[in-house]
């Protein structure tokens, strides 16, 4: 996940009609979510948790890379994925944990995923994604079974893909905690100008806090380079768990044939 987040809020506030905001919380919270989609990027990845109904380029890969900061500490991630027959994403990637008063972890991240019905224009797509993550101190040991999970991603587009929607289902299961958690996303992305995005999602899992994160999406170089930023909090302990994030993504072309 991933400066200006005051700037960020206020662009997002500045698009809610006057009747949401005298509506009540179950209403704004709608508006909110309609007013930040007046259009969408081909790409939904970076710097969004939630996950979407799409795959890197057939016989393509990309390098999500992030720092995040924390009231506790830091966070490096950098997760390469690649497609290479056209019907299954692949990553293998990892990040680097840095939190105050407590030694370096690290955290080995593998994934495959499919889609099960491919998102086309003002249509709907659903994917499978199943995954592991394997935690460890200051030496990784790739044998040890981590963290397992399977995640089901669906986005649906409307008005010639100027609004799109996603949303996630899951479960995990926290091997060293012996800990079965249901896990759930919703997001939305929209296009201030040709190179501009804003993203705004909500997650959790359950017996967790519910999290949200909004920030900005940057094409350097259109379909190559990407840039993004995000602020994210708690909405229970707003502060306690806040963060901020910044991250590249690269894109290549089509290599593999």
């Amino acid at each position: 996940m991933s400066m200006r987040y005051d700037s960020s809020m206020k662009i997002a506030i500045n698009y809610f009609p006057r009747k949401c905001r005298r509506a009540g919380t179950a209403v704004f919270v709608l508006c909110f979510a309609s007013s930040l989609l007046m259009s969408f990027d081909a790409e939904a990845a970076r710097p969004m948790i939630t996950d979407d109904a799409r795959m890197v380029d057939a016989q393509s890969c990309q390098v999500e890379s992030w720092f995040r900061k924390t009231p506790s500490g830091n966070e490096s991630w950098a997760l390469p994925a690649c497609n290479p027959t056209g019907s299954f994403e692949f990553t293998l990637g990892g990040g680097t944990l840095h939190s105050k008063g407590a030694d370096q972890t690290r955290d080995l991240v593998i994934q495959a995923k499919t889609l099960l019905k491919p998102l086309n224009a003002n249509g709907w797509g659903i994917g499978l994604s199943l995954g592991n993550v394997v935690h460890s101190g200051s030496e990784l040991k790739p044998k040890a079974l981590g963290d397992v999970y399977v995640n089901v991603p669906m986005s649906a587009a409307f008005m010639d893909d100027t609004i799109v929607l996603h949303a996630n289902a899951g479960w995990l299961r926290e091997r060293s905690e012996h800990i079965d958690r249901a896990t759930w996303g919703l997001a939305a992305e929209s296009r201030l100008n040709d190179r501009i995005y804003l993203v705004t999602e909500a997650f959790g899992r359950t017996k967790d806090k519910t999290q949200y994160q909004i920030g900005l999406r940057f094409w350097v170089i259109p379909d190559r380079v990407q840039v993004d930023t995000t602020y994210g909090d708690a909405f229970s302990s707003p502060g306690q768990s806040r963060w901020i994030s910044i991250g590249v993504r690269l894109l290549s072309p089509p290599f593999f044939r």
